[in-house]
């Protein structure tokens, strides 16, 4: 039996901030049970409640100039609880992550394909429509990427709209002839 069991919390927690370990230890002799089956009540769970009151004791032992306005008991089961809560808090935000990240597996496969899919065909189309003869690319250019009417085209190119129209058109079936090649291809 140690001598410090006769000791109050008061001097006990006197000794600890001057540096008596056998104080800790006493404290912890006296309230390691207690604050266990509190923090059980709690969590339901053995380790989250011995990992709970584990760290409660080692910020006591830690702490250097600890300031307890009430009673020590008072001050270990508001840490417990407080603990308790971090704990709840963590495992709130962590089921979160986990929860956006089977999403993100569920779904972002499929996303992450779809786009090289995308990026794979847009690819395709802009190197099949430069090997469009110049004459031809350029009308087809002026036409789907710049937006202009076939009319624009023709004043721009100093040719007729039925010209235009005709080499758009041209255009279209020859890329439509290669390009159905190498989709059908790209999405096996």
């Amino acid at each position: 039996m140690s001598a410090y069991t006769k000791f109050s919390d008061h001097d006990l927690l006197r000794l600890l901030s001057s540096g008596e370990k056998d104080a800790f230890n006493e404290i912890y002799e006296r309230y390691v049970g207690l604050l266990y089956v509190y923090a059980f009540k709690l969590t339901n769970d053995n380790e989250d409640a011995n990992d709970i009151v584990q760290e409660v004791f080692l910020s006591l032992l830690t702490k250097t100039n600890l300031q307890i306005k009430k009673t020590l008991s008072s001050y270990l089961y508001s840490a417990i609880r407080y603990k308790v809560f971090d704990l709840f808090s963590h495992k709130k935000v962590r089921a979160g992550y986990l929860e956006s990240f089977q999403e993100f597996i569920d779904k972002g496969e499929h996303l992450t394909d779809n786009y090289i899919r995308e990026k794979e065909l847009a690819a395709l189309v802009e190197k099949e429509i430069g090997l469009l003869p110049p004459k031809m690319r350029q009308i087809f250019e002026s036409s789907r990427k710049a937006a202009l009417s076939q009319k624009q085209i023709a004043e721009k190119f100093n040719i007729s709209e039925k010209t235009v129209k005709k080499q758009i058109n041209n255009s279209i079936k020859i890329l439509k002839l290669k390009l159905d090649k190498l989709i059908f291809f790209l999405f096996i």
